[in-house]
This record gives structure tokens, C-alpha cells and sequence, in this order.
């Protein structure tokens, strides 16, 4: 069954197996204690600490071990905060970065500091520009992902660290998603990863502060880890992770993959709009990572497109509303204002046989056409209503509104209580239903229609008028253009 979905977790790497079963019996010891067993753990943990910081490109003794990813980021995040606590506690972050990142903003922010979240263009990407104009004085720390998650797009990592050490702020990098692909570029003074994105096993982050950036560790504080990450190190794992990101540097064959991953992402990136009427595909299509490309499927449920592919052996992701707890699409989709509906992110892992996404191509069609159809989408370019001799459907008048009068007729389409992709659908139905210059205002309390409704009026070339508040939920309005 091809697994698609790298971006959440690589499948363990041969290297980082061997490593790990190898280390289960040599590192057990505790790696504080002097006598044999401890001092055979300590080298583990060095070799490891060695091999990791060559990979990511700092000194050994600038890197730390931790828990996990997130773990790392928080601590980064908090560490550094506090130790410029005179100078300012202004944060500074992207609207896409990783929900760690936000949730470490939104405690800084609790606790009386304050950020501002820098927006991105339609691509997800950061204008340095914007960096640039949001430094200020009190700004104590930036921060900044290599490449999303969620998109794949590569951010100006270069650029910002060039402002920032202009202007004194350290900047911190999540490097989570790029660091399988080589070392981040760029005078950063943190950064982080996590160990399970590059075929690592989970429960392994990595922490990297420059030396001469102040950092205050936040925290009940032990010996462990420069005091950077208090707790009993989990050597065969840590050991495991720095073989795995080593390999992936050790010859050419990481460059040599990367290229053939690109051109397989790029043939998806071509033929899905080919196959597969309505569909958006989001992010960067040239400054973007290698093995992952995102797309979103008009009058499409995310959650039943997942169940259709996994059916047909396709393990992919969604950033889609219905696919997540929380009922909200995506903070990234929502921060570019694309379409959230029947998001499908595609990661490709090490090793993916051409043959396999030559499949997924042929399946998709018929997932999404499946889909679409048990929602009741009718077929492109259907006319719902009568049209007059002039070929423009005709409207009943809104209410209270007199036939004959000189503002197009408008239409209300009441969609309270159902979940997207349903509003965006009924949308399309009732919008040949008004005469060109006509409105259609769509009444809707899920919080996806906020940014589904404008996407598809892009994406459909109609006015999006914009939003009033109503009884329940919101009413948006929708001008007809053609």
C-alpha cells in the first residue's frame, strides 16, 4: 500500500533500524555515571550529539536532544524570549508556521508579551520585505520555518537572517520539514527538527542555539543536556536518529533522489487539473520542497476523498475542515486564502516507485467524481434554472424587493447547519439562478465558508461582495459576473 504522507512521518529508515536494535544493547546505561556501561552510553551520546550537528551545520556542544519537535520548538521559543526580556518581548511569526510555534506564541502572549503574525501571499510565502518593516526595537526574537508543511513552500530564510542580524533579533528556524533534504542556509541562531520527519524514530527532537545567542532556559532545569532539555536521554533512539540524518548526507544519492522526486511531484502538480475538473493546486510550483504538493477539489468532503483513496490503498493527508478536531480548515490554507474543500497533501517518502503515482493518478478521478456525486454536485456547467431569450437565467424577486426593478434580483440560499463542502455547493447551484449583475447571499454557520466562499468565487470568476453578520452564523454575499 503506497504511503504518501511523509510530511507527518517518514517510514524508519534501514539505517536508523539497524541503529536502533544495535544501540538497545549498548546504550542502556545511564551516560552520567563513570563506570563502564555509562562511560559506553556517554560516546553513543557524543558520536550521536557529533553526527547531528554536522548535519544540521553548528558545533556539537551548540545541539541538544529533546523529547520531541514540538518540545524543541517551545523551548526554543521560550529560552530565547526570556533571556531578551529587557529588550523587548514583541514576538514575531508567520501565519503558516507550525501549530507549535502559534501555541508557544499564544502562552508568550498570556503571559503579557506580544506578537504579530506576518502574513503570506497566495503561495504561503513571506515577503522579507514584511520582516522588514515589522522589526522593530522591542522585537525580541523572529521565527521562521525553512518550508511548510502543509504546502511545501519554501520560505526566504536567507533574507530574514540577514535582517535580523541587522538588527540585533535572533531568529529561530523550524527546520522539521526541510532538514531531510540538506542543511537550512543562512545565519539563523536557532533551529529545530524532529527526527521522525526524515526516517528518524519519533520521540527525538534536535535544538541548535548559536553560540553568542542569549538564551534563559525556561523550566525546572536539570544536568541533562546543557540544561536544555531536562531528562534521562533516550540513547538507542537519539543514536538512531543521528545515523539516519547522517546517511541521508553521506553521498549523492539524497541530491539524485531529491530530483526524481521533484519531477514525480511536478507530473502530479500538471495532471491532476488535467484529470480532475475543479481543483486548485496551492503553494509554490518552483521554491518548494521536493517530495510534497497540495491540492483542494471543489464540492468535495476532504474526510470522504481520504476514506475513497485509503480504499484504493492510497495513505495521503488533508487539511480540509471535516478532516480535523478542531472543525476549522487549516490555519495555513486559511492564511492563503485558497480553497480548504477536499484538500488532499501528497508527501512522497524516500524510494516512491514512479509506477505508484502513476496509480494514484489513475484513481483519483474516480474517487473525487464518487464523492461528488453522493453530495449530489451537478455536472459542470449545468444550467439549474430557465434561462430568458437573452441566455441569462431568470430570478424571482428577492423578497420585498418589486419585479421590474432596476438592481439585478437577488436570491438567498439558506444553508445554516450544514458543514462545507454543502454551502459552496448550493452556492454554485443557485448562482444561474439570478441574471448576471444578480446576488445570491449564502447563509452559513460553519466557519470553513468563510474561506471556501471567496475561494470558489476565484476560482469561478464571481464577485465575492464580502460578509455581514446574521442571526446565525454569517451571510455572504455573491455577485454574479457571468
Amino acid at each position: 500500500m503506497p504511503y504518501f504522507d511523509t510530511a507527518s512521518a517518514a517510514p524508519l529508515h534501514p539505517v536508523a533500524r539497524e541503529a536502533l536494535l544495535a544501540s538497545l544493547d549498548e546504550g542502556w546505561a545511564d551516560p552520567a555515571r563513570l563506570y563502564r556501561e555509562g562511560r559506553r552510553g556517554r560516546l553513543l551520546l557524543d558520536a550521536a550529539r557529533e553526527a547531528a550537528a554536522e548535519a544540521v551545520g553548528c558545533r556539537p556542544d551548540e545541539l541538544v536532544f529533546t523529547p520531541s519537535g514540538t518540545q524543541a520548538v517551545h523551548a526554543g521559543v521560550s529560552g530565547a524570549l526570556a533571556a531578551r526580556r529587557r529588550v523587548g518581548r514583541r514576538l514575531l511569526h508567520s501565519a503558516v508556521e507550525h501549530s507549535s510555534v502559534l501555541h508557544a506564541a499564544e502562552a508568550h502572549e498570556a503571559a503579557g508579551g506580544s506578537r504579530v503574525e506576518l502574513a503570506v501571499d497566495r503561495t504561503g510565502r513571506v515577503a522579507a520585505g514584511d520582516v522588514a518593516a515589522a522589526l522593530g526595537p522591542d522585537t525580541a526574537l523572529v521565527c521562521l520555518q525553512s518550508a511548510n508543511h502543509e504546502v511545501g513552500t519554501e520560505q526566504p530564510v536567507e533574507e530574514v537572517a540577514a535582517l535580523c542580524q541587522e538588527a540585533g533579533v535572533p531568529l529561530l528556524v523550524d527546520a522539521a520539514q526541510s532538514l531531510p533534504w540538506g542543511p537550512v542556509p543562512g545565519g539563523w541562531s536557532l533551529l529545530t527538527a524532529s527526527a521522525h520527519k526524515w526516517g528518524g524514530p519519533p520521540g527525538v527532537g534536535l535544538l541548535a542555539v548559536r553560540k553568542g545567542t542569549r538564551f534563559a532556559p525556561q523550566g525546572p532545569r536539570d544536568e541533562r543536556e546543557a540544561g536544555r532539555s531536562p531528562g534521562f536521554e533516550n540513547i538507542p533512539a537519539v543514536v538512531a536518529a543521528a545515523a539516519s540524518l547522517r546517511a541521508l548526507r553521506a553521498g549523492p544519492e539524497t541530491a539524485d533522489e531529491a530530483a526524481r522526486l521533484r519531477r514525480l511531484v511536478d507530473r502530479i502538480r500538471t495532471r491532476v487539473p488535467e484529470l480532475v475538473p475543479d481543483v486548485e493546486v496551492v503553494g509554490d510550483p518552483v521554491r518548494r520542497l521536493p517530495h510534497l504538493v497540495t491540492f483542494s477539489c471543489l464540492y468535495v468532503d476532504g474526510e470522504a476523498l481520504l476514506h475513497e483513496l485509503d480504499r484504493a490503498g492510497f495513505s495521503v493527508s488533508s487539511g480540509s475542515s471535516c478532516t480535523s478536531s478542531t472543525l476549522t480548515p487549516s490555519h495555513v490554507l486559511r492564511a492563503m486564502g485558497v480553497l480548504s474543500e477536499g484538500n488532499v497533501r501528497v508527501s512522497l517518502p524516500y524510494g516512491t516507485d514512479e509506477a505508484d503515482v502513476e496509480r494514484f493518478l489513475e484513481v483519483l478521478p474516480q474517487a473525487v467524481h464518487s464523492v461528488r456525486e453522493r453530495l449530489g454536485v451537478p455536472a459542470a456547467g449545468r444550467q439549474t434554472a430557465a434561462t430568458t431569450a437573452g441566455g441569462a437565467p431568470e430570478a424571482a424577486p428577492a423578497d420585498g424587493e418589486p419585479a421590474g426593478s432596476a438592481e439585478p434580483a437577488g436570491l438567498v440560499v439558506d444553508s445554516l447547519g450544514k458543514r462545507c463542502p454543502l454551502p459552496v455547493i448550493e452556492l454554485a447551484k443557485a448562482i444561474h439562478e439570478v441574471p448576471v449583475g444578480g446576488t445570491v447571499t449564502v447563509l452559513s454557520d460553519d466557519e470553513a465558508a468563510r474561506q471556501d466562499i471567496p475561494a470558489w468565487c476565484t476560482m469561478r470568476d464571481q464577485e465575492y461582495v464580502g460578509e455581514r453578520p446574521a442571526e446565525r452564523g454569517a451571510a455572504y454575499l455573491v455577485r454574479r459576473r457571468a
